[in-house]
């Protein structure tokens, strides 16, 4: 073999090679997903949802992305309120997205079936708004399938989100958020 075509195949192994690992590196995305929202103020308790989720895992890289439509959550105590939650507290035509993204800080392997207490460290994105956050989450693992769940709370004030004096009875400072998610590898 002649050093130039030697030296093709080599350059062309090289090139290849990146490609094929990464066409190995499986990752986790979400099959189906909640988040539900929990305002609990002096005169109103306010319950929203969403199935809306999409979210993914790469375990070779302990990280892991989850985004969140605004004007896919439900509930409510009136079409109202929902509608001021879009228009007039969350924007949602300005910051359509809520999005968590970071990596799980313990070590784990996702090849193992069990159920492990994680915390999750990232960047929670709301309003437009992002803070570094460390939030506590349970994974069970079984048989190719991650199952999350995790609670923690979002202060409005964080995330720069106003509140009328006229309503601020009505609407806690402090939402509790609650998510539920299925992964599966793909």
């Amino acid at each position: 073999m002649k050093p130039f075509e030697r030296n093709f195949i080599t350059l062309s192994l090289l090139f290849l090679l990146p490609c094929t690992i990464l066409s190995q590196s499986s990752f986790y995305r979400s099959l189906s997903g909640k988040v539900a929202l929990t305002s609990r103020a002096p005169l109103e308790l306010i319950n929203a949802r969403t199935n809306s989720v999409q979210a993914i895992i790469d375990p070779s890289r302990k990280s892991f992305r989850f985004t969140v439509p605004i004007n896919r959550f439900e509930g409510f105590n009136s079409a109202l309120q929902r509608q001021h939650f879009n228009t007039n507290y969350m924007e949602s035509s300005s910051y359509p997205n809520a999005e968590f993204s970071g990596i799980i800080i313990e070590n784990l392997d996702f090849s193992k079936d069990g159920n492990y207490d994680v915390r999750a460290k990232g960047k929670l994105t709301v309003h437009g708004i992002t803070r570094e956050r460390i939030t506590r989450s349970n994974l069970r693992i079984s048989q190719g399938r991650i199952y999350i769940s995790s609670n923690f709370s979002v202060l409005l004030e964080d995330h720069n989100i106003q509140i009328p004096k006229i309503v601020n009875q009505k609407i806690a400072e402090e939402i509790q958020i609650q998510i539920n998610a299925e992964l599966a590898q793909s």
